[in-house]
């Protein structure tokens, strides 16, 4: 009878952590963090990243949160990528992110899942060096599509290229690449850095070590990346259990430093800022987080 008791309470929470996680998804919340980049006397520039909204057609509540985020009057939209879970989601996706492509400049790169759909998944498969699943014949989502749409709008595409935008009358380098969860990534040749750019940006959708090593090199101010949802499922005093790619488990998500792990040595010592954004949602064959919530980040550019 004790084991049965046992049994049955463990049941229980189990099912009323499961119902957490659930609701955990619909948690919107927005981060701040000051980036001590910009020159000496250089006002703030405020930069919205976003990342891994996997939106399919009917998450009203999500797609009225990212409209909200235009309230918070960025000077630039950073969009990391994974923006659908879904064939029919460019339209609300369009809608969600219109008032910020009506009023910021902005810059993207794409992520998996916004060339392929999701598929289902072992979850066991993410605790393997090398998680990911390629099905015979992947649903493809309309990537072009959305690439065209954001361009029309202003916005910057960064698929192996770089590119400037001018943003609160400054002008921002930007280099980016396509995909490295797909080995889709060519990081491009250019010129040295512009010596009038207020600030040097890298950005990709997975934030592989040999993409931020090749911007760390190239001399970039930070890195902006996605990709983790900040693992998704946290442990208490443990954090993070996977990345889903060869990031360490300790910059799942958040602000740290390359290749410089400690906090001490963050922008500074040779280390180049690196923002890891956890997401603002989940495949929709696990529609569960915990301890993670979703997010998107206002990063305040400062003056050194």
């Amino acid at each position: 009878m004790r084991a049965r008791r046992v049994v049955g309470g463990l049941a229980a929470l189990g099912a009323a952590g499961l119902a957490y996680a659930h609701a955990e998804t619909k948690l919107f919340t927005l981060r701040r963090a000051s980036v001590p980049v910009l020159a000496p006397g250089e006002p703030d520039l405020r930069v919205l990243h976003l990342s891994d909204l996997h939106l399919t057609p009917g998450q009203q509540r999500k797609i009225a949160w990212v409209r909200s985020l235009a309230e918070l009057e960025p000077h630039l939209v950073v969009d990391t990528g994974d923006n659908m879970a879904h064939p029919d989601a460019l339209g609300p996706l369009l809608g969600a992110l219109e008032p910020l492509l009506e009023t910021t400049p902005g810059a993207f790169v794409m992520g998996s899942n916004d060339y392929y759909a999701p598929v289902p998944k072992n979850p066991a498969r993410y605790l393997l060096r090398d998680a990911r699943v390629t099905p015979a014949e992947p649903a493809e989502l309309p990537a072009g599509r959305l690439a065209g749409e954001l361009r029309v709008a202003g916005w910057k595409d960064l698929t192996n290229r770089r590119d400037v935008v001018v943003a609160d009358g400054r002008r921002i380098d930007l280099v980016g690449v396509d995909d490295p969860h797909l080995d889709r990534d060519r990081f491009p040749a250019g010129p040295p850095a512009d010596d009038d750019a207020a600030v040097r940006l890298g950005v990709t959708h997975a934030p592989y070590t040999r993409v931020l090593d090749a911007m760390h090199d190239d001399g970039v101010d930070a890195i902006l990346a996605g990709h983790t949802h900040g693992g998704q499922l946290r442990l208490p005093f443990y954090g993070a259990l996977v990345t889903n790619c060869d990031l360490d488990r300790g910059r799942a998500a958040g602000l740290h430093g390359w290749p410089g792990p400690r906090p001490d040595a963050i922008g500074g010592g040779g280390s180049t800022w690196l923002h890891v954004s956890a997401g603002a949602g989940t495949s929709p064959y696990a529609p569960v987080r915990f301890a993670c919530r979703p997010e998107a980040t206002l990063l305040t550019f400062t003056a050194r």
